[in-house]
């Protein structure tokens, strides 16, 4: 999980601070795990503490549904359409890819983006290590959509494995089990470290 840049050191410096701080990025900070974990709910607290701390923060969600392809998707999800299988996978693929124009503008623009899944869930919906499936599924609505059920995440589970095994990503575990709260505190915490580290590394592709 990566993390913003932030609004910019006070002080002197004239042209040359300016200069600098223009050069910052926005971090893209990803939310993953097993469906009803709570990535929803700790997307919009950080978005809210990083900006109530002075960074440019926005929301994102995946699959993005407002777009054609995105409703197909909705619809797909709500069990009201059937898709066949690679169909569908490309359409998720689709609907990242028409994100991705506006995504490397907000982050050459100094916005951090917090994303509500992205590429990861297109592999594997879950991971045991975060939150017990057994857990999960006893929150609120867990099996509403088509992919919220026990076997299919456990088919998941071993690719998830393979891509948290990835030294060329920055992953971060937080056991989601704990109060949301102290969800929030470990993740914010986590994406403050992060902000200074990606303030001025260069955009990069993901698995490139």
């Amino acid at each position: 999980m990566g993390a913003p840049s932030g609004a910019g050191t006070r002080g002197g410096g004239g042209r040359r601070e300016s200069a600098r701080m223009a050069g910052r990025r926005g971090a893209l900070i990803v939310l993953e795990g097993v469906d009803r974990a709570g990535k929803s709910t700790q997307s919009r607290k950080l978005v809210a503490a990083l900006c109530a701390a002075g960074h440019r923060a926005e929301l994102l969600r995946f699959p993005e549904r407002s777009t054609e392809i995105g409703k197909l998707l909705s619809s797909y999800l709500e069990k009201k359409s059937e898709v066949e299988d690679h169909s569908v996978h490309l359409l998720f693929s689709a609907n990242r890819w028409e994100q991705v124009p506006l995504i490397k503008k907000k982050l050459s623009q100094g916005v951090t983006l917090v994303v509500d899944r992205y590429a990861f869930s297109g592999v594997a919906f879950t991971s045991a290590k975060e939150l017990r499936l057994a857990e999960a599924a006893m929150r609120g609505e867990f099996g509403r959509e088509r992919y919220e059920n026990g076997n299919f995440q456990e088919r998941a589970l071993h690719r998830f494995h393979q891509l948290m095994a990835d030294e060329t990503l920055n992953w971060k575990m937080v056991d989601a089990s704990k109060s949301i709260e102290d969800v929030h505190k470990e993740i914010h915490a986590l994406c403050v470290y992060t902000i200074q580290a990606a303030a001025q590394r260069p955009l990069g592709e993901l698995w490139k």
